[in-house]
């Protein structure tokens, strides 16, 4: 019977700044950027979050909660380095190690019993290590399932360890809320609070066949999460397979509404090159670029192309970004903005020989640019477009998470 592991780092952009800033532990301290900027709250420290701050929240939301918080932009390469440091523990712990995102990992210990002890003494030994070797805290769900172990961590919250042991699986899940699934969003949750169904217990009760009639294959997801089992969503692939991307995107809201052009385009450019270097970092090439554009109104349009031949080139995807924003743009100020890539591929396919050539020149220049940017940092190097776009990047979900597939309506085509 396999043994997995779902390590989560507790608070974790707040537990690096405090260690790089001791005085803030047992403070009030929210990560995302200032009190009045906008934008999101990207983690609340513990002491923060008793007063309704959490993830997702509006900063100035946040400020009103709590507005004795100490507010901080956040470090993007702190968080990378301390990410690396976390994973180097877990590898050295077992190589099946498996990274959700910057802040959490699935291991696989099956089998480990003569090395680590049985599973609760292994995940202490676990849980002090990594703290000794970061001077973080974590939390560890164990369990025979990654379903049920990241249920464990989020229950072992904060800084603590729990193991379900095998065969008490459905007895652990039967009294916790059905937003505890992983997957479960609030539409979803609604949708089963229709039915009667509040808690994982209830849902375990139902028919396969009446889930699936209600809900599709999501259904009988449901039906087999309900009892523990890694079903449906991110549970799908099996444990050591690395999904790859589905898409890679950037985003950047505005301090203040902008019907600027240049500067909007401008950031679209700067975005674009950050959407290009993602794309070669990560060995693909995108077929279709799409804009999301966001008004003042909170009015949100997403526009897509389709292009004749993958590109991973940041003048490729600007010159489609910006072909789509000035046709859709309605000259009204801008409140967000966003270049999207989807569609990817392992290559570009066959161009011509005059445009390969040009594609070739391209591709060493970016190349260099990377190069630069890797030992300067991201703003060193920038298309001539892009200089007026330039801005501080925040510690968001889109520029600070493993890449994970996208969930969003399918966006209208312009072509």
């Amino acid at each position: 019977m396999q043994t997995i592991f779902h390590v989560d780092m507790d608070a974790f952009f707040v537990s690096v700044e405090e260690v790089f800033d001791p005085s803030l532990k047992g403070k009030a301290v929210v990560v995302g950027g200032p009190a009045n900027a906008r934008g999101v709250v990207s983690a609340a420290s513990y002491e923060a979050r008793k007063f309704g701050v959490h993830s997702a929240m509006p900063l100035r939301t946040a400020y009103q909660k709590c507005p004795h918080a100490i507010f901080l932009n956040g470090h993007r390469e702190r968080y990378a380095e301390y990410s690396r440091k976390v994973e180097q523990e877990l590898r050295a712990f077992t190589p099946l190690v498996n990274m959700a995102s910057i802040d959490e990992a699935y291991l696989d210990v099956t089998g480990t019993g003569r090395l680590h002890g049985p599973p609760l003494a292994a995940g202490h030994k676990l849980h002090e290590r990594v703290r000794r070797a970061t001077g973080l805290n974590c939390s560890i769900g164990i369990s025979t399932s990654r379903l049920v172990s990241k249920i464990c961590s989020d229950q072992a919250k904060p800084n603590g360890v729990l193991w379900v042991v095998p065969g008490t699986e459905a007895r652990f899940l039967a009294p916790l809320d059905v937003r505890k699934i992983p997957g479960v969003g609030k539409k979803t949750e609604e949708a089963l609070h229709l039915c009667g169904i509040r808690k994982i217990g209830d849902l375990a009760k139902l028919d396969e066949e009446f889930l699936e009639r209600r809900f599709g294959k999501w259904g009988l997801a449901l039906a087999g999460k309900s009892k523990g089992l890694d079903a449906g969503g991110w549970f799908d692939s099996s444990f050591i397979e690395a999904e790859d991307p589905k898409s890679i995107s950037h985003e950047h809201t505005f301090d203040e509404d902008t019907a600027e052009r240049g500067r909007l385009i401008a950031t679209i450019a700067h975005l674009s090159e950050m959407v290009g270097r993602r794309l070669r970092d990560h060995g693909f090439f995108a077929r279709t670029v799409q804009i999301k554009l966001r008004d003042e109104e909170f009015h949100t349009i997403t526009r897509a192309h389709t292009l004749a031949q993958a590109s991973q080139l940041d003048t490729e995807i600007f010159a489609e970004a910006r072909a789509l924003f000035e046709k859709n743009w309605n000259r009204k100020p801008v409140r967000l903005i966003g270049v999207h890539a989807s569609n990817l591929e392992e290559s570009e396919g066959q161009a011509n020989l005059l445009d390969q050539g040009t594609k070739d020149r391209w591709r060493a220049a970016m190349s260099a640019a990377d190069r630069l940017r890797e030992k300067f940092g991201d703003d060193s190097v920038s298309l001539a477009a892009g200089l007026q776009g330039r801005f501080r990047r925040r510690v968001d979900e889109t520029s600070t998470q493993r890449l994970e597939p996208e969930k969003k309506d399918k966006p209208k085509s312009s072509g």
